[in-house]
């Protein structure tokens, strides 16, 4: 293999590739490379079957029907297989949830006077979400509506037995129906994530279906989590609009204070944002001509839906954007956050900032995060970062030149606005002809992130690329969108190389009726991890106008190079939803031929959604294609 086809196998992205080169160059190890060092990785973990829950373990199962037949404790390779996937279920809705508890703590204080760096943005939005939660809205002030929408959403996180559950409140009719038979309404958010904990501990539950509806249950929680994340967000900092910016590393300015955001909450990346501009005159003074603030994973997918901030890279290319040597400070919240990124910041003279307390890392510098000092604690990661550009302003730096264009921020309410300028009076009815006539087959969600074992973009693009040329409308979250808007396709310039006939003639007249000049772009960006949500939201609208439940419309989903927790809760809630679920990776439930069949075919029977797990991007593809047009068939289309 030579050089450049060894950087070709680990990514797709040019301005990747460019950087392992100098990362080889300089003896820098990467997740790449300590990917290779781990090869081969354990069969029975990759498979589901090693129990590390007791202290009596780990357990290990043999996949060939040979002893060991079950655990020490008696637990069967589907018992086994059934916890270990409820215990990443639990922690990918403690993720999100946590993430939107953080959002209802700031707004609460907010109301409270304690946090005054923070404010309204979207009053509408507030209004709209408060109406929803059945909070009467007559006579009270914005600050009033604020302080019992935070309270409503700290109550879901507790178990409760009446009132309002924030899941019910963004469901339709059909769905609560199905989910109630199957007891999957969470009772509350923690409540249901301790409860995965309690019966996966050593001696509770052992029966693989029960576990598997618990998970079920504890999925449909990390829903409630991440709407109310959504919800939260675009009131404190705005609902986004669609704005114009760019991605990959080509976004970095050598004679610019370059700070890049990195995690998934916004709460501190928005102060940032502010005191950057508030502190411009000072990084001149340093030597530099301004701040530049770039994003990374979700954090990155937050700022640039509402501000336009261009997005540097995602997911397992982090450590690329400090090999640049042009990066002053990554600024990390939580989650998704490599540890080794303090030792590559070390190699090239940079800074990690940690701000939570849930999350340090060993040799990182912290700066203690409070709402309360918002503002202050920004200036002070902001100084940081202008320290550092005064070291490294006189040395050389290397940033590929490779950006594209993105359109980004379609909120679900921005894209009902954009339709109700095709049909004021009826905003969803040309997307529904357009499907109903073929000119969209179906639509699919990319989501999750990017996995050291496949090229980094390969399922992504090469999936995409086959749904739009056959007419899929192709919406995108995450790392997922992180991938397909580096390689251009969320530029409108690209519509016509991308997009069949039909999605193309769509795209088209939704773009020209917006006076855009131009079609919108080949894929939909909606956010962040926790802005499935809005994904969400908009198959509840188009299953209400059309009278059908969510397992009855052409939708489906792919998580095509997942990694996190996160990608399992999020596929399972797809899954509660009633869409067909692509997972790109292998999901370590093979050891459980019964597991494997619940989550693949049973589950289909009393969700309507299930799981598509195929490492073949191609035939992937097909398969998603074959789930839409199974589904316009039965709707007569």
């Amino acid at each position: 293999m030579t050089g450049h086809d060894e950087f070709k196998a680990r990514s797709l992205d040019t301005a990747v590739q460019e950087t392992l080169k100098k990362a080889k160059e300089k003896g820098i190890e990467t997740v790449w490379d300590r990917y290779e060092k781990m090869l081969p990785q354990c069969g029975f973990g990759d498979t589901g079957l090693c129990c590390r829950h007791c202290l009596q373990g780990p357990c290990r199962i043999n996949p060939f029907g040979d002893e060991p037949k079950t655990g020490i404790c008696g637990a069967t390779a589907d018992v086994m297989v059934a916890r270990g996937i409820d215990r990443a279920i639990a922690a990918g809705t403690a993720a999100h949830s946590g993430h939107a508890k953080h959002l209802a703590h700031t707004m609460l204080k907010m109301t409270e006077g304690k946090a005054k760096d923070y404010t309204i943005k979207d009053a509408d939005k507030l209004k709209a979400v408060a109406k929803r939660l059945g909070i009467s809205i007559e006579g009270k002030s914005d600050m009033q509506l604020a302080k019992e929408v935070a309270e409503t959403a700290l109550g879901d996180f507790a178990e409760k037995h009446e009132g309002v559950y924030w899941a019910t409140t963004v469901l339709n009719e059909g769905r609560k129906k199905v989910l109630s038979s199957l007891n999957a309404i969470p009772k509350g958010i923690d409540h249901e994530v301790s409860e995965i904990m309690h019966r996966t501990l050593y001696g509770v539950d052992a029966d693989a279906v029960n576990l598997l509806l618990g998970g079920l249950r504890c999925g449909v929680a990390d829903l409630a989590g991440c709407y109310m994340g959504t919800d939260l967000a675009d009131i404190l900092f705005g609902t986004p609009k669609p704005v114009i910016t760019k991605a990959n590393m080509g976004v970095l300015k050598a004679d610019m204070v370059n700070i890049a955001a990195h995690g998934h909450n916004p709460v501190l990346s928005e102060m940032i944002v502010k005191m950057a501009e508030e502190m411009k005159d000072e990084a001149i003074s340093a030597g530099a001509k301004g701040i530049n603030i770039v994003g990374i994973c979700c954090t990155g997918n937050e700022l640039m839906e509402r501000h336009g901030i261009p997005a540097c890279t995602h997911s397992v290319s982090q450590e690329m954007a400090l090999l640049t040597g042009a990066l002053d400070a990554i600024v990390v919240d939580y989650q998704c956050i490599m540890p080794s990124l303090v030792t590559v910041a070390e190699c090239m003279g940079s800074k990690v900032i940690t701000t939570m307390d849930i999350c340090k890392i060993t040799g990182a510098e912290h700066v203690e995060f409070t709402e309360q000092e918002a503002g202050q604690k920004a200036k002070e990661v902001i100084k940081i970062a202008i320290e550092t550009f005064k070291r490294r302003k006189s040395k050389a730096v290397d940033i590929p030149n490779v950006q594209s264009t993105v359109i980004a921020g379609f909120s679900v309410e921005a894209i009902v606005s954009a339709l109700m300028n095709v049909n004021p009076n009826d905003p969803l009815k040309p997307l529904l002809d357009n499907i109903k006539n073929g000119n969209i087959r179906g639509v699919c969600l990319f989501a999750g992130c990017n996995n050291v074992k496949v090229p980094q973009d390969k399922n992504f693009l090469t999936i995409a690329k086959k749904l739009l040329k056959n007419n899929v409308l192709v919406l995108a979250t995450g790392c997922g969108a992180g991938a397909l808007m580096r390689h251009g396709f969320m530029d409108p310039a690209n519509v016509e190389g991308l997009c069949g006939e039909g999605l193309k003639a769509v795209l088209t007249a939704i773009g020209q009726a917006n006076n855009l000049g131009g079609p919108l772009p080949p894929v939909i960006h909606l956010g962040s991890c926790v802005d499935n949500s809005r994904a969400v939201a908009l198959v509840v609208h188009i299953s209400n106008y059309l009278g059908v439940d969510i397992d009855k419309l052409p939708v489906v989903a792919s998580a095509a190079e997942a990694v996190s927790e996160k990608a399992v809760s999020i596929g399972v809630y797809a899954v509660a939803m009633g869409l067909p679920t692509h997972v790109g990776v292998m999901l370590p439930v093979l050891g459980s031929p019964t597991v494997t069949s619940i989550l693949t075919d049973k589950i289909k029977g009393l969700t309507g959604g299930y799981f598509i797990v195929d490492l073949d991007p191609e035939t992937s593809a097909d398969k998603l294609l074959s789930a839409i047009n199974e589904r316009r068939k039965a709707l007569g289309l």
